[in-house]
């Protein structure tokens, strides 16, 4: 899984989250942020209001929280997320000798970023190509 301090660096260079059902996400919040919870129609869904977007988390007892707005997450986007964003600038997902390790085009530039844990591969990957894109 992605770790909340790539996604905090995604985040920061530009990368929109339009929240759908099985997404992950984090309470970016003090006591909280350990718990990764996942946007489903029944339990913890998006909330469209004048003033912005809020989740809501229905029927959960055990949480304090009945919404938390939209901008108090993080969202900690899948494999398959990242590799969509990446476009035509994902080039390969293979192995090597610590992990896996993600070919991606930087500026042109065929990079490979590697990682034990292949969410974070990508993550590494998209952060350099968001970084290098024109806005």
């Amino acid at each position: 899984m992605l770790s909340t301090d790539l996604a905090r660096r995604l985040l920061d260079a530009g990368l929109n989250w339009s929240p759908m059902p099985g997404d992950r996400f984090v309470v970016d919040r003090r006591g909280v942020a350990e718990e990764v919870f996942y946007l489903a129609d029944m339990t913890v869904e998006v909330h469209e209001f004048v003033g912005g977007s809020v989740i809501g988390f229905n029927g959960v007892a055990e949480w304090a929280l009945d919404s938390v707005a939209l901008e108090e997450t993080l969202w900690l986007p899948r494999e398959d997320q990242m590799r969509a964003v990446l476009d035509h600038d994902f080039v390969g997902l293979g192995m090597d000798g610590s992990g896996y390790a993600v070919v991606a085009l930087v500026d042109g530039v065929a990079t490979t970023f590697a990682h034990r844990d292949a969410e974070e591969a990508y993550g590494l990957a998209l952060l350099e190509v968001l970084r290098h894109r024109t806005p």
